[in-house]
């Protein structure tokens, strides 16, 4: 028991997935706003502004550094996870969204070709640079607060 309090309370943890969750929150109640369409699905989707990913990273990356010392090995680990993590949702990942995009728009165009799906290709896959910078800068910002 005394192991699940301890992960309960360890703000490595608790912090960026409260942070997560509520950019999601914040993504599902945007969404609903624009579309007048309520998608749970935005809950555990990615894309879109911000970026939860990038926020998520870098707030760890910040209380390890603030704990530990921007000096340190763990500091040095986490930074580099957050910029690999960033680079693959502004990167792969964005590039694999317009990919499917791209074959969702060719088997839906008639008499092209006779590929039959079952569903679309998800097309929101990564983040624009901009959304990598906001979700970025967000997690900066509630790591220094935490």
């Amino acid at each position: 028991m005394n192991d699940i309090q301890e992960i309960v309370t360890n703000k490595y943890i608790y912090v960026p997935l409260l942070l997560w969750f509520c950019i999601q929150t914040f993504k599902v109640i945007y969404e609903l706003v624009k579309t007048k369409k309520f998608n749970f699905k935005r809950i555990m989707g990615a894309g879109g502004m911000p970026s939860s990913h990038s926020a998520v990273v870098t707030s760890l990356a910040i209380l390890i550094g603030r704990n530990e010392g921007f000096g340190s090995s763990l500091f040095a680990l986490a930074l580099v996870f957050a910029m690999v993590v960033m680079y693959d949702a502004a990167g792969v990942r964005r590039a694999a969204g317009k990919q499917a995009h791209l074959l969702n728009k060719i088997i839906e165009t008639p008499g092209l070709t006779n590929v039959q799906v079952q569903e679309k290709l998800v097309e929101v896959l990564g983040h624009s640079p901009l959304q990598v910078i906001v979700g970025a800068t967000l997690g900066i910002i509630v790591g220094m607060l935490m």
